[in-house]
Parts: structure tokens; sequence; C-alpha cells
């Protein structure tokens, strides 16, 4: 202290102005320094991932393999920063598959289409035909390469269903994991004839919701083709939840008789488009009215033979005239008073009203079984190809087998006990088989009012009897 005293006295007095606050500085500095080091000492280590490898920034925790990835701030780490996790929804894993030429071809067509949703595939014993399809490579299933060698079943079934077989185990690793398949084909050839039923079976098996949608042929390519293809309809049918069979012959009453042969086929895959579109837009689109795959798959598993009926209109009174037009489609060879399951769906832009929706189901609710379950959708998708200020309406019926008279469920003085009546499991499909009954004629559109009125402009005819 004595010294310290003599120390002082001998200097001046800047100098020690200039000592002291020499002292205070690091004074600071050494709190400051003590002060950081307690927080490091609170604070996890922070740790960086440098190519697969952790190296911890506190000093000396090098090489120890720190596996921490972020970094807390703070005592209760830093909330700033934190986003919540996206939800996620489980969506329906729905698959078409197209077997065949034919169903190649359509299948094709709807790639890049307005099918959203929806994993196309391809199915063929041909390997050159499937060399120039839209459905990318990784979804193409050659079948029976050891058996046709990528050369076809020259319109054998026989082949195409031992070509299935042989490539059974393929066919099942590309529909597991799916919701719903939807097997389209042209019925009458060979791999579409033979196929489609192993691969329908294969699905179902699996506890998939199966739907077939195939084609008969047209007239001029021959009655052996349209036998054969009677007989693949009868074996599809036992393999899948729901077939709708769609007489090609019954399109060309609804165009024009100058329609080039080309054209007709287009025409053919169009409507399996369309009836593929109408069930997957239910399930798959948000709308105006939701519907969800449980409501759909209630209606459909388990339901038999179906039948599809399209409308479109535009105008003021669209949606009751394209409900009208759905009804009334040459594709419908029976009343759909006889249905036990009806899903429908209406599809138009954004000036599609609810007033409309309610208007179309009027139309349909009059000529169905009150105890029918009817699972209806409205979707607003600007995506769709529709003209403009057009709505469309895909109907689908279930739960009953095609009859073999065009006109049944349609004849006025029916009593109610025929009416229940169900025709054979094997009755013939209209085409060849009942042309020798006559054609049927496409009943005449809706008139506005009359003596036809009530019900929403319905022809007498269509409506349901017993009111």
């Amino acid at each position: 202290t004595s010294c310290a005293e003599s120390l002082r006295a001998s200097v001046s007095p800047s100098t020690l102005c200039a000592l002291d606050m020499a002292a205070l500085a690091g004074s600071a500095a050494a709190c400051a320094a003590g002060m950081a080091s307690r927080r490091a000492s609170l604070q996890p280590p922070r740790a960086v991932a440098i190519k697969g490898r952790a190296r911890s920034a506190r000093p000396g925790a090098a090489g120890r393999g720190c596996k921490l990835v972020t970094r807390a701030e703070g005592a209760f780490g830093d909330q700033r920063n934190l986003v919540p996790p996206p939800q996620v929804f489980n969506a329906a894993s729905i698959k078409v598959i197209g077997v065949g030429g034919g169903g190649s071809n359509a299948v094709n067509r709807m790639v890049g289409s307005d099918i959203n949703g929806v994993e196309f595939w391809i199915v063929n014993t041909d390997a050159q035909a499937m060399a120039t399809a839209a459905v990318p490579v990784a979804n193409h299933i050659q079948v029976g390469k050891e058996l046709t060698r990528g050369l076809g079943a020259g319109g054998n079934p026989e082949i195409g269903q031992k070509a299935a077989e042989e490539s059974r185990q393929s066919i099942e690793n590309a529909l597991a994991g799916s919701d719903m398949v939807f097997v389209t084909a042209g019925m009458g050839g060979g791999t579409g004839s033979g196929a489609a039923p192993v691969v329908a079976g294969v699905a179902k098996a699996a506890g998939i919701l199966t739907v077939g949608i195939v084609t008969m042929p047209f007239k001029f390519e021959g009655r052996q083709r349209y036998n054969q293809a009677m007989d693949a309809v009868e074996r599809l049918r036992r393999n899948v939840d729901t077939l709708i069979v769609i007489p090609n012959d019954r399109l060309l009453s609804a165009v024009d008789t100058a329609l080039p042969v080309q054209d007709a086929f287009l025409l053919a895959d169009d409507i399996l488009r369309q009836g593929v579109r109408g069930i997957c837009d239910i399930i798959t689109l948000p709308g105006l009215i939701n519907v969800d795959f449980a409501d759909v798959r209630a209606v459909m598993a388990d339901a038999g033979s179906s039948l599809m009926g399209i409308g479109r209109a535009t105008g003021k009174n669209r949606a009751r005239e394209a409900a009208a037009a759905a009804i009334s489609s040459p594709l419908l060879d029976l009343g759909i008073d006889r249905a036990t399951g009806i899903v429908w769906n209406i599809t138009g832009s954004k000036d599609l009203t609810l007033h409309e929706v309610n208007e179309a189901a009027e139309v349909i609710y009059e000529l169905v079984d009150p105890s029918a379950l009817i699972i209806f959708g409205a979707v607003v998708n600007p995506a769709i190809k529709l003209a403009e200020g057009e709505v469309a309406i895909t109907l689908i019926a279930t739960g009953f087998q095609p009859s073999s008279n065009p006109q049944a469920g349609m004849q006025q003085g029916s009593s109610a006990q025929q009416r229940q009546q169900a025709p054979p499991a094997n009755a013939p499909i209209m085409g060849w088989g009942t042309e020798q009954q006559g054609a049927p004629s496409r009943p005449p559109p809706p008139r506005q009012g009359g003596s036809g009125g009530g019900g929403g402009g319905i022809p007498n005819f269509l409506k349901r009897r017993g009111r």
C-alpha cells in the first residue's frame, strides 16, 4: 500500500487519470468475457452437418460425432422460425388399366386429357404397339413374353388369357396399393378379351374396387368377333364389382351417317374416357357438393352390370336438358327406374349454380326408385374441356342385369311385379343378338311444357310408372 501511495504521489494527475481509465476498461472486458463464458456453458452445442458428418462448434468437441442438426437459442429455444408440418391427405389411389389394342388406344387418348388424379397403365402382348404408346414406359406391362414373343395374340382370347396368367406377378405388382381400378378394353379381340378378366380378377382378389368399362364390336367387325366379345364379357362380369358395357352400334344412332370409320373408333374411345372421368371427378375433385371414395364404393361394390348415360346442354335450361339427355342416352337400353344404385356427376364452369344442380337432380330423381342408393357430385372445373356455357352430366346406373329387350323398363302398362323381375345373367347384350327384334330408336328429346308437362319436362314414357 505504501508503494502504491508513493507511486501515486510521483506521477502527474493526467497520467493517473489515464491509468484509472485503463483499469476500468480492463475490468469491463473481463466482465464481458465472463458473461459470455457463462452463456456458453448454459447453451447446448451447435452442430454443423458437413457432407454427412456432424462437427460440434464447442471447443474440444470436434471428432465426437455429434448428431445434433438444429440449435436452440436461449433456455427455451427459438420459437420464431418454427413452421407447422404440412397437412397430408390420404387421396384415393385410382388406376386405369387399358388391356389389349382397343383398351390401350383408349388409355393413350386419356393421357393428357381432363382426367386428374389418376394413374394410367397399359397391358398388351404387342410390343410394337406399346413402343408408340403415350403412357410412360414405366407403366407398360408386356404380358406373355415367352408365349407370344411380343407379336400379339392373333385375335385368340385363349392366347391372351394364357399370356396374362404368365405375367400375373407383374400385374399384381402394378396394382398393389390401389383403392380403385378401371379395366377398360375393346371386347372381341385376343388380348383384350382374354387378358381383361385376368387383370380384373387380380384386382378384385386384392380387395380393390374394380370397375370394368368395355365396348362391344361394331357390326362391320364381323359376327365371330361379336361372339368372342360375348364370352369375354361374361367372364369379365364374374371378376369385377361393376361392369359397364358400351355397344358401339348404339353410338351410331346418335352421330352423322357420314361419320368416317376412324372417327367411329375415336368416338368409342371418347365414351370410355367420359365414363372414367365422370366417376373419377366425383372422387378426386373437390366440388360444390363433395363426395368421398367410401360413398362411391358403397354404390359400386358388387353391383353387377351397370349402364351409363351422358348428356350435355347449353342455354337457359342447360342443367335440366343435360339431365334429360343423360337419362334418354342411346347407351341406356334399360330404364334407370330398375337400378338399385345411381352415381351421377354434373360438371360445369364457374357459372354453374346450385339452383341448376337442384334442377338436374329433380329430373333424375323423378325416375329413380325411392329405395335406390344415390351418390352424386357437382364439380366446377374450368380446366375441363367444355364448350362455353356448357354443362355435362354423366350418370352410372348400377345393380341390374342387361336385357335382351331394348325397350325393357320403358314399356307402358307393365305391372310392378314385372318390373322387379331381372333378366338372366347370360342375356345377350344389345347388338347382334337383338337385331331381329328391330333396332331401338333414340327417345325423343324432352318437351318444354305441353301434354308432357310436369316432372321437369320429362317425356311421359320416361316417367316412373305407378305415380
